[in-house]
């Protein structure tokens, strides 16, 4: 007898004897769940995100292999999940990282993240709606991309509401983003194209401690400054400001407006800034014409820069002042009378540095009670 004929007979009684041992149902069913099984071991598989199961449930028919199979239904990726561009480290989950990956789009942000960080991206747009999901921010990093005001969804901050830290420098901006969230304390906006601040653009900014507009094209910023109760440091400098901002929130300490074209500061300007110790102005046109003899009066200023105008005279300071920078301007005499307008025992400035070099004053010009006025100096340049 051939070997395959024995091999189909021993087949056929083993089927013989499970047929005695199992009814037919039991049989079929048996048939069906091997059938199913076959079916699981071989789907494709699918991409996803991370920490996520695969973007397609499957599902199989406990039918006959003869009815068809159904098409596999696509589920939305849970609201939480990270997407698959950046990285959420899991000892770190309110955090995402989407920087330095030459990004030309947003990716999705997830609801539970409070730091975002989409910096050094190819990025030119935010479409409306974009971080509608992620109400919980609180710090958001887009510098360093080629965002324009042309391609920014008109509230695109809107909902917001607990973000304090806003940084978009280095980008194509052209005017401030608006509205802003009133939570904001510290908006980041230097290296644009901006070059008008309305009166209402920063309104409402109650919180707002620092506020930084350097290497924009600004021209004029009005009293937008003046309602901002909470601002510490205001970087204006290097822009096309002609004049000085309208009014100065009384708790401001920082104010740097270098490399502009101001050559005029009105008289007591500074005295509604009680908290004011920083004062930076070099590299304007300030003229000896274009201040009054209080201008710089101010006892909480500790350090100004006036380098680099055109001051042919020193103007009269506090003496509470401990560093003065007047190099490279066209002060032709040392009048001590500036520092000090009493010079005795009991009376001197604390100045510590004070800086003439550049000018045209003599070394033998100095007059001889200035040791006593300057006692507390320790470098003066002439």
């Amino acid at each position: 007898m051939p070997r395959a004929t024995t091999l189909i007979l021993i087949l056929a009684g083993l089927c013989a004897s499970s047929l005695g041992q199992y009814n037919e149902e039991e049989d079929l069913a048996w048939l069906q769940y091997y059938l199913r099984q076959s079916r699981a071991s071989s789907y494709n598989y699918v991409p996803y995100y991370e920490e996520e199961s695969p973007a397609y449930a499957y599902s199989y028919p406990s039918a006959t292999d003869t009815e068809p199979e159904p098409e596999p239904e696509p589920q939305q990726a849970a609201p939480w999940r990270c997407p698959q561009e950046c990285d959420c480290p899991p000892n770190f989950s309110s955090a995402m990282y989407c920087d330095t990956r030459n990004l030309r789009y947003l990716p999705f942000v997830p609801s539970r993240m409070k730091y975002v960080y989409f910096q050094n991206n190819l990025i030119t747009s935010i479409q409306e709606g974009a971080f509608d999901n992620a109400t919980e921010l609180e710090w958001l990093a887009l510098h360093n991309n080629q965002i324009s005001s042309e391609k920014m969804g008109k509230k695109v901050f809107g909902k917001l509401q607990r973000l304090e830290r806003l940084y978009m420098n280095n980008n194509n901006l052209t005017r401030l983003p608006s509205p802003l969230p009133r939570s904001l304390r510290e908006l980041h906006l230097s290296y644009n194209q901006i070059s008008k601040v309305p009166p209402n653009a920063l309104e409402g900014l109650e919180n707002l401690t620092a506020l930084y507009l350097s290497h924009n094209f600004i021209f004029e910023m009005g009293a937008s400054l003046k309602g901002l109760k909470s601002l510490i440091l205001a970087d204006l400098s290097y822009n096309n400001l002609r004049k000085v901002p309208d009014g100065l929130p009384a708790s401001l300490e920082q104010l740097y407006l270098e490399y502009n074209y101001i050559n005029a500061i009105p008289d007591e300007y500074f005295q509604v800034s009680p908290r004011l110790l920083y004062v930076r102005m070099s590299h304007n046109s300030l003229t000896n014409q274009g201040l009054s003899s209080n201008t710089f009066n101010s006892s909480s200023i500790l350090e100004l820069d006036l380098s680099y105008n055109r001051l042919q005279k020193i103007p009269r300071v506090n003496t509470n002042l401990e560093n003065l920078y007047l190099q490279g301007n066209q002060i032709n005499e040392f009048s001590i009378s500036s520092f000090c307008s009493v010079v005795d025992v009991m009376n001197y400035s604390r100045l510590q540095v004070l800086r003439l070099d550049g000018n045209a004053i003599k070394r033998n010009a100095v007059p001889p009670d200035a040791p006593l006025c300057l006692r507390r100096a320790t470098v003066i340049e002439i």
